[in-house]
Formats: C-alpha cells, sequence, structure tokens
C-alpha cells in the first residue's frame, strides 16, 4: 500500500502587504531555497519555494511536448502506451511516495523535519525535461552530431531548459532554487574532463562545458574536491532528492515499462523463459521472474506492478553520511539506501525488457528511421544555419523566423550548432515527423501548412 504524502507543511503569516508562506520544515536552509538569480520570494506568494519551482516546470511548454515524446513505444501511433510525460507524472507520483515512506519510517524525522515532497515532486517532472524525439535513440544522434561543438546529453539538455534563455524565453530559464536545480544534476562531469579522461568523446552522462558554473553554484561556489574526479565518482555525489528521483525512475523504468512491453505482445511466458534460461535467471516459485510469468498468464500484470512498486517504494531508506557539504545541507547529510534484494529484482527486470523489447528488430527499424528523419533535418539545417551557406543558390528561410533570427545572430558556429541542436531536441516526435515530410516528401504539405 502506497501512503499518503503529508512531508510539506505551510503555515500562512499575515503581513501588512498581504500574506507570506513560512514553511515548518525545518531540514531545509536558506542555502537550498536561494535561486539562481538571487530574487527573493513575489510579495503575498503563499507558496512554498519548492512549490513555485514545481509550478513553474507544469506550466512549461517543454513539459507540454514530453505527451508526444517517446518512453518505448513511439508515441501517437497507439493511445494506450505511455509517453514521457505518462512516465514523468509516475516517477513524481512514486517519488512523492518514498518521501512519505521515509517519512514516516525514518527514526528522527518528522513534519517539521524531512524531505519535501513539492520539492522531490519537482525534480521527478523535470527529470526528462530535455529529452529529444525518438527516445534514447535520437538522443544519441544528436549526440554524435553535436560531437565537434561539446555533444548533447538529455540530462545537460534538461538542465539548459532550465537555466538558460533559448529562443528569448526569459534569461534565467525558471530560475530554480539550488535545491532543485541540484536534484537534476544526475551527472556532474563535463563533456570536455570525460573526454580528456577517456580518451574519446563520452557517449553520455555529462554537462555541458558551458554548464560547469552552475555545478559550482549548486554546491555553494566552491568547486569540486579531487578525490570526486570527473566520471563515475563525481557522478555518485548527489543530493538526497536527486537520490529519491533516481530509484522513483528505476522503479518506473523497470515495472512500468513491463506492463506496456507485455500488452504489446513482446513479452509473455514463452519470451520470459527463454531470456531467462539463456541468461541462467531462475523461474521458479517465488523468483521475480516466476511471479512476472504468473501475472502475464492470468492477465493480471497492472496489480503485479502496482503491488511491485510498493515494495520498491518501502525498499528505501535514508542512513546518515559525512562530506564536504554534509554541514551545510541536511540535502548532504543523508542518502537513500536500497534493500539489495530489491535492486537485485530491479536490474533483473531492466535486462529483460531491454534485451527482449528495446533490442528488438520492430524498435530497432523504428530507432533508424527516428536517426534518419534527425540526420536529413540536422544537414539541412547545419548548413543553411551554422555554416550560413546558400541551398541550390537560395538562402530558404526554413525555421520560424524568431529562431532563424536568433540563430543567425550567434557570432560562432558553436553557438549556432547548439541553438540548432535546441531547436531538434524541441521537436516532439510528431513535430519531426511533419517537418520531415514537409521538406524532403513532395507529396506532403501545401501553402496554407502552418510550420508547428
Amino acid at each position: 500500500m502506497i501512503l499518503p504524502d503529508f512531508s510539506q507543511f505551510v503555515v500562512f503569516m499575515g503581513s501588512g502587504r498581504g500574506h507570506q508562506w513560512a514553511v515548518r520544515n525545518r531540514f531545509y536552509k536558506d542555502f537550498d531555497t536561494e535561486r539562481l538569480s538571487g530574487a527573493r520570494p513575489a510579495e503575498g506568494d503563499f507558496r512554498s519555494p519548492f512549490q513555485v519551482d514545481r509550478d513553474r516546470v507544469l506550466h512549461t511548454p517543454a513539459f507540454r511536448r514530453l505527451q508526444n515524446k517517446t518512453q518505448v513505444f513511439w508515441s501517437g501511433e497507439y493511445d494506450f502506451y505511455r509517453t514521457r510525460l505518462t512516465h514523468s507524472l509516475e516517477v513524481a507520483q512514486i517519488g512523492r511516495s518514498i518521501c512519505s515512506w521515509l517519512l514516516a519510517s525514518t527514526e528522527g524525522f518528522s513534519p517539521e523535519h524531512t524531505i519535501d515532497g513539492d520539492l522531490v515532486e519537482a525534480i521527478c517532472l523535470s527529470h526528462d525535461l530535455g529529452h529529444p524525439p525518438f527516445g534514447h535513440a535520437g538522443e544519441r544522434s544528436l549526440n554524435h552530431f553535436m560531437a565537434p561543438y561539446g555533444g548533447f546529453e538529455g540530462n545537460a539538455q534538461t538542465l539548459r531548459l532550465i537555466t538558460e534563455r533559448i529562443f528569448s524565453q526569459r534569461r534565467t530559464g525558471m530560475d530554480p532554487s539550488r535545491a532543485f536545480l541540484d536534484g537534476i544534476l544526475k551527472y556532474k562531469s563535463g563533456w570536455s574532463e570525460l573526454r580528456s579522461a577517456k580518451g574519446r568523446e563520452p557517449a553520455n552522462h555529462f554537462v555541458y562545458d558551458e554548464q560547469e558554473h552552475y555545478a559550482r553554484w549548486t554546491l555553494g561556489g566552491q568547486g569540486f574536491p579531487e578525490e570526486l574526479h570527473a566520471g563515475k565518482t563525481r557522478d555518485s555525489f548527489k543530493s538526497v532528492e536527486c537520490q529519491v528521483m533516481d530509484w522513483a525512475d528505476d522503479t518506473a523504468y523497470s515495472l512500468n515499462d513491463l506492463a506496456d512491453s507485455v500488452r504489446a505482445g513482446f513479452l509473455a511466458e514463452d519470451s520470459v523463459r527463454n531470456w531467462a534460461e539463456k541468461r541462467q535467471v531462475e523461474t521458479g516459485e517465488q523468483s521475480p521472474l516466476g511471479d512476472l510469468i504468473r501475472a502475464i498468464n492470468r492477465g493480471r500484470i497492472d496489480s503485479f506492478v502496482g503491488h511491485r512498486i510498493g515494495l520498491y517504494v518501502k525498499a528505501a531508506r535514508v542512513e546518515e553520511e559525512s562530506n564536504f557539504l554534509s554541514g551545510e545541507s541536511n540535502r548532504y547529510r543523508y542518502r537513500i539506501a536500497v534493500n539489495e534484494a530489491t535492486q537485485a529484482e530491479s536490474e533483473i527486470f531492466k535486462r529483460l525488457a531491454f534485451e527482449v523489447v528495446f533490442l528488438s528488430t520492430q524498435l530497432k527499424q523504428l530507432e533508424h528511421k527516428g536517426s534518419l528523419m534527425l540526420r536529413r533535418l540536422w544537414e539541412l539545417f547545419h548548413r543553411r544555419y551554422v555554416e550560413g551557406q546558400a541551398i541550390d543558390g537560395q538562402f530558404f528561410q526554413l525555421l520560424p523566423a524568431e529562431q532563424a533570427e536568433e540563430i543567425e545572430g550567434m557570432e560562432t558556429p558553436g553557438e549556432r550548432a547548439r541553438l540548432v541542436c535546441d531547436f531538434l531536441a524541441g521537436m516532439t516526435d510528431g513535430y519531426a515527423v511533419r517537418m520531415y515530410q514537409r521538406l524532403f516528401s513532395p507529396g506532403f504539405g501545401s501553402i496554407g501548412d502552418l510550420v508547428g
């Protein structure tokens, strides 16, 4: 059973200039609630800083676009399967439930001293904002295209959306609080740092070089200690809220994607048993795969997933630790630990979905098609707007005027390429398909079509 959330209590204090909020949760200090711009709360705003963060995410165009971005199966082809939006909503619900469980089960936690559910919800809702169309295949393609300009990474793009001015949006993006910004920083190693350490361009798990100052800001202006060198060691240094989001994401990924795969016909008793036999994974009584097979045969996959989510929530606990920020913020005084057996079960389910579903010919063919469309669009826009070359002797206006003007106003090819990449990454699956068809399919489109 998943517990209701009661981790955030807000009281109201009257003033001559309107009401102000006062958060009774002493887990957080001014250090945690400070905003990137240094702005103070708006007079009369009854919300906590983290409720403001959450509300800004919910009302941003990038969040709405997740409704038409691929999770596992291409969005728009069916009404039933999960998209990036429904996945993000599910992660947010699981994240809040973890906060409630930790409040109820942790000695020393109380409504006045606990991990904030609104903050975790904001982080969970945001964790996939930067993902491009066509799932991880689209992310890998954009990283390949952007290799000469500092790469592309979904989490780094999320950071960019939250903090940067892109195409005439506010200069500070969503002007996040320190705790919120830190919570979405799953990876803290720079692209150039990893390239130097590995001797090749990194495939993922980095921030853009120009984002280093955001990581420093989350640390209170400090750099990373020498022992937190670029790579996994530094990336493991996460706030407790980021760790809650990570486990909530793993829970949703390893369980909810299973349900979609069963309903799509990729996972049935035979396919699960065949995979388990090859990987020497147990399928007997009281084994995770045995439970899954029984749920499939009984048509109870949703009940199986719902029960497992409750178990995964209650597998989490907090432990105290000491590091260079633990005295500055409770967000680094605590870390999340997860029951080893539950973690192992989650890994089995993720491997099953990845090897049977994600690596299937059917999905790989669709990934290739998505990659092909992105490549053709990138090549065209790169030639026209990054290189500034004419196409067939003409300077066609291929992008909306506002975006084209901003791109062409950049001084360097790298700056122009980053904005072209922003445009492609912001596309939904459907928008990318329509743009491709309009530009490359003679039988598609008319003078009356809107570019959008």
